[in-house]
């Protein structure tokens, strides 16, 4: 991403930060300007305009609405982004902040006249060396690892993606944070997810990234969290807890000029964080206590460079849920996949344009499914 940056003497606002010394501050600027034209077909009817599916693909949405047409066109602009980030060296120390904002998600606009839809904090963080603090990546997730796809997400059902509030400490190749929590269970039999954001305890993430000397780039990570309901549901006040936990592979490998990216994760209550949650971290039991729900999900996706301005990506990514049926009954989700090819071309280093083919299958365990056939252009400008 292109960056348009600015040096300045900033005196007055850092003075007491800096004991009255004058700190040099970077400030830059970067996003850049998306357009993308989808044409999708969904198996089972798809989903009213506006509706989240339509926007990008989230596993789980795709299961349609009876008596809609099944082939739909959508253009929107609404990945576009801008950021403003300021660096500023207060007598050796790193003082850093950041601030992103896109339009996607929301659902208070309409495509009859303006298209106008508000933005959104992607990223707002402040770093002081090894500390961060505010809302961006989970340390759980590599974004490195991301392939490069048009879909907005790619490889949905196989990566860990959240962005959240957290404090994070950094040591050389440590990181360790405290992170916002938040439980989604399913109720005995099914039925409408709970949110719950009881509890007083974060959510525990640690990972340790590491290269060879070949290049390649990897990292593990681990979570440990409290799934926490207490509450009141109908006529039914729910106070219970239980252990989650995952583990998480991600890594870069060059091919030449080429790359192989990869993440494969596993875990029992990992629910929000996996698949745009997909599933849920538990369900309750007939003695209205949480039991955590197993899952696992990857991707791997391998670029190819045929020159210098085209190259090519292929992505497979999938995920599986391990319902306990007796407890969750049969609506609920299972297992998805999906597979992506596309081809992009930069006629210069700011500006691309692409094409993309994916495909996408969701099923439930009661044998229900549905799918989603979609080819995408696009046209993005960095800034």
């Amino acid at each position: 991403m292109k960056k348009q940056k600015l040096s300045l003497y900033v005196a007055g606002a850092l003075l007491a930060m800096s004991g009255g010394a004058q700190a040099a501050t970077d400030m830059t600027f970067g996003g850049y300007i998306k357009a993308d034209v989808m044409f999708s077909d969904y198996g089972n009817g798809a989903p009213d305009s506006g509706s989240l599916s339509r926007q990008f693909y989230v596993p789980g949405t795709i299961y349609g609405t009876t008596g809609n047409g099944k082939q739909v066109v959508d253009f929107q602009a609404r990945e576009s982004r801008f950021n403003f980030k300021t660096v500023t060296d207060l007598e050796g120390h790193k003082l850093t902040g950041f601030i992103e904002l896109d339009f996607m998600t929301h659902t208070d606009g309409n495509e009859r006249v303006s298209n106008s839809y508000s933005p959104r904090i992607r990223h707002a963080f402040v770093s002081y060396d090894n500390w961060t603090v505010g809302q961006t990546w989970t340390t759980f997730q590599n974004p490195g690892a991301l392939p490069e796809n048009l879909d907005f997400v790619g490889a949905a059902e196989g990566t860990p993606f959240v962005r959240q509030s957290l404090l994070r400490y950094t040591s050389g190749n440590w990181q360790f944070s405290i992170e916002n929590p938040e439980t989604t269970v399913t109720p005995l039999g099914g039925g409408g997810r709970i949110t719950s954001g009881s509890g007083v305890v974060p959510d525990f993430v640690g990972r340790y990234n590491f290269s060879a000397a070949s290049g390649s780039a990897f990292s593990v990570a681990a979570i440990v969290r409290q799934l926490d309901l207490e509450q009141v549901v109908g006529t039914t006040t729910y106070d219970t807890s239980e252990l989650g936990y995952g583990v998480s592979f991600a890594g870069v490998i060059p091919v030449g000029k080429d790359d192989l990216k990869f993440t494969a994760t596993y875990g029992e209550g990992l629910g929000r964080y996996m698949a745009l949650n997909y599933a849920n971290a538990g369900v309750l039991d007939t003695n209205g206590e949480i039991q955590t729900i197993k899952s696992f999900g990857g991707f791997v996706s391998y670029r190819h460079w045929w020159s210098e301005q085209w190259r090519s990506s292929v992505t497979l990514s999938g995920f599986s849920a391990d319902n306990d049926v007796a407890l969750t009954g049969g609506a609920v989700n299972k297992e998805a996949y999906s597979g992506y090819v596309n081809l992009l071309f930069s006629p210069s280093k700011p500006l691309t344009f692409g094409v993309e083919f994916m495909h996408a299958l969701n099923e439930r365990e009661d044998g229900s499914d549905g799918d989603l056939n979609r080819i995408m252009f696009s046209a993005k400008y960095a800034l």
